[in-house]
């Protein structure tokens, strides 16, 4: 069912553009003269419903400003009420995951035998990387949000 919007139903911004743009359009077309396309566009600006922009076009043939359709309520998503599992993380992030305790054993055993101590910041760094790559969803998971903060809501 198709419900035509009030004319009482107040404007937004993009509704003041298009008046703007049909009242150049008359300029143009010459309907209208300088004078009285400033006094219009002052009008417009100052317009709060349709019927106050409806009243400036009234004694103008097309082009008239094209209201914007009032946004229906979008459904709210329901977060879900358990972290995501391990399984429903992508290959390459689980892939990371389990690469960081083997990159610590092999950065100790060569630093130990190398003599070399920045092998210890091999860890560090991939971890970083990776951290940067998969973004606040993975700290999110980590620190276990879903648990303590999203179920009180």
């Amino acid at each position: 069912m198709t419900e035509v919007p009030s004319p009482d139903l107040r404007i937004g911004d993009n509704d003041r553009e298009s008046a703007l743009k049909a009242l150049g359009e008359h300029l143009s077309a010459g309907r209208l003269d300088l004078d009285e396309y400033g006094d219009r566009s002052a009008k417009v600006t100052a317009a709060r419903t349709r019927r106050d922009l409806a009243e400036l076009f009234a004694d103008l043939p097309a082009p008239h400003p094209v209201f914007e359709q009032p946004r229906q309520a979008k459904a709210v998503e329901k977060k879900p009420d358990r972290p995501p599992q391990w399984t429903e993380r992508p290959t390459s992030q689980r892939v990371a995951a389990a690469a960081v305790p083997f990159l610590w054993v092999a950065a100790v055993s060569l630093s130990i035998i190398t003599g070399v101590w920045w092998w210890i910041a091999l860890p560090f760094v991939f971890t970083a990387a990776a951290s940067a790559f998969w973004g606040k969803d993975w700290e999110r998971d980590r620190h276990g949000a879903y648990d303590r903060r999203d179920r009180r809501r």
